[in-house]
């Protein structure tokens, strides 16, 4: 089977009344894939974020855990039906990426009412830079995009997007909320299957890209990489989320 990057997310929502007619929702939105396993629970009352819970049962550095404390800057905002208004809310530099793209999308579903929501993507290893990207929404195929590097060769709307440069206003421009949702989940996963097949436990900590939480330049040397933290899914796709199964269900 060809070598793939794989990213699976699911999320459930939890609604009820407490005792004095205020809306209660929970939240809970699970992320897995070659390089990363991240859970986020929302809680909201009265349309507003009042607690959020973090954690990284698999991450690549030893810092990547404490980001869930960068998280609670969003406690007190109100979630949007947009997944990627919290990058408005907070400096995104100073979060674990995945995180915050997490909390997003668990607002959006708020936001919208959405009792469930997964994505499934697969992004094969490029061949001289190309490679065909796919994402399915709720187990329906969605969006696949004719890449070459860092960029989208087709089909249209999409075609001459880059995935590094303004593509996040570009959705948000001429794309409807949930097709626009979904293109940057899957820019996402394009841009950082980049790391598939390198050696990434060679690394002694993380790099001070300031990109992130842990990259940042303060943070960087002691953020260790986990070395062993970078698995496989190119052919066991429905072991993506698998472990997430009860606690989504609120079962736990």
């Amino acid at each position: 089977m060809p070598i793939s990057f794989r990213r699976c997310i699911a999320l459930r929502a939890d609604r009820h009344d407490d005792g004095h007619d205020v809306a209660h929702l929970r939240v809970r939105a699970a992320l897995e894939d070659d390089f990363h396993h991240f859970r986020v629970e929302l809680e909201i009352r009265d349309g507003r974020i009042t607690s959020i819970q973090a954690e990284a049962p698999r991450h690549p550095y030893s810092l990547c855990p404490a980001a869930a404390q960068a998280l609670q800057a969003l406690q007190g905002s109100a979630p949007s039906r947009q997944a990627h208004a919290v990058h408005r809310v907070v400096d995104p530099s100073q979060q674990c990426t995945h995180l915050l793209d997490l909390a997003g999308l668990a607002g959006a579903a708020a936001a919208r009412g959405l009792a469930h929501r997964r994505y499934d993507i697969e992004v094969p290893m490029r061949v001289a830079g190309r490679t065909r990207t796919t994402l399915a929404r709720d187990g329906v195929p969605m969006l696949a995009w004719e890449v070459q590097d860092l960029g989208i060769t087709g089909p249209a709307p999409y075609a001459g997007v880059s995935l590094r440069h303004g593509m996040a206003q570009w959705a948000l421009d001429h794309l409807d909320e949930d097709e626009a949702e979904a293109a940057l989940v899957l820019r996402r996963c394009t841009v950082i299957s980049l790391g598939k097949g390198k050696p990434l436990d060679l690394q002694v900590h993380a790099m001070p890209t300031a990109a992130c939480f842990a990259q940042q330049p303060e943070r960087a040397p002691m953020a260790l990489r986990q070395v062993g933290s970078t698995w496989d899914f190119s052919d066991r796709a429905a072991a993506l989320c698998a472990d997430d199964e009860v606690w989504l269900r609120f079962a736990v």
